[in-house]
């Protein structure tokens, strides 16, 4: 039986490697041996303990206060990001941690280069921050709509091979200026197949309690599935590094996708070694004052 490691290790992006996302199968769910119900259970199970293991490495990172954490999710719509960030995240606090979701780009952030309105919402050391789609929108959606290109107004910019190469080199460096700083970073490509996706559709469209959560451009955006396909393939093999590489989440079953990444993100907190602050003797001789008067209000 695999164990966890190796299914992680499964969904991880080998550095420098030419990938297509055929490899991935978005509707993994286990060893089918067994029945469904128990592998869906096994999940849920391993959901809670890596939820619990989260909420106390938070406390921890909070306490340290010297890395912090970045969080990015991408996917195609309806592949899970939202309850995701619910599920995996509902055991931390909410002074520690901050959702950014990034929709079409302001006139003052077309102003500024492409990277900049990313930046203003990177986590403070000891908190964790979660990128609901990020940065890399702009070598995914901008490539598969390059006219959005001119809207950004770059001197002489052409979206072609060297200036696609070019944004992923400015978003390597990007990530790597971050870590060396030291934020750990989580990239999370959460693979819903377009079957799956068809499904979540009607779904949202059958429910009228979910009618909010479907846009006719979403739709539209299906069109072009095979595009970002493409898009996200050249991306994920050009951004995938040892310190912060990209792992692609099998979707299809949202048991499965959570539990992955809810696993991923407490083991790589874990492997920080953060530790609570050490209290010196000055600190230790006012905590015995404190105790001996608050004893003392009792007499």
């Amino acid at each position: 039986m695999k164990t966890i490691e190796d299914l992680i290790s499964a969904c991880r992006v080998p550095p420098g490697k030419k990938i297509a996302l055929k490899e991935y199968d978005p509707s993994w769910a286990g060893d089918k041996k067994i029945p469904k119900a128990d592998r869906k259970a096994t999940a849920k199970e391993l959901l809670t303990e890596k939820v619990d293991a989260l909420a106390s490495a938070q406390e921890l990172l909070y306490a340290s206060d010297t890395y912090s954490v970045l969080i990015v999710l991408q996917a195609m719509d309806a592949a899970g990001k939202d309850g995701t960030i619910k599920h995996v995240m509902s055991g931390v606090n909410p002074q520690g941690c901050e959702v950014a979701s990034f929709k079409h780009p302001s006139a003052e952030e077309l102003d500024h280069n492409f990277l900049w309105r990313y930046s203003r919402f990177l986590p403070e050391r000891g908190r964790i921050g979660i990128f609901n789609r990020s940065y890399y929108e702009e070598v995914l959606v901008v490539k598969v709509h390059p006219k959005l290109v001119t809207a950004q107004r770059i001197p002489a910019a052409k979206p072609n091979k060297e200036f696609w190469q070019a944004r992923y080199e400015d978003i390597n460096a990007f990530e790597r200026h971050l870590i060396r700083n030291g934020t750990k970073i989580f990239k999370f490509f959460l693979n819903l197949s377009k079957e799956e996706q068809r499904k979540r559709f009607l779904e949202r469209l059958d429910n009228p309690d979910k009618h909010w959560k479907f846009s006719p451009a979403d739709l539209k955006e299906r069109q072009y599935w095979d595009q970002y396909t493409n898009a996200y393939e050249d991306c994920l093999s050009a951004t995938s590094s040892k310190d912060a590489p990209w792992h692609v989440i099998p979707a299809d079953h949202k048991w499965v996708s959570r539990a992955l990444v809810a696993a991923i993100i407490s083991r790589g907190i874990n492997s920080l070694g953060l530790t609570a602050p050490k209290v010196d003797d000055a600190k230790r001789k006012l905590l015995a004052e404190a105790r001996k008067e608050l004893e003392a209000e009792e007499e």
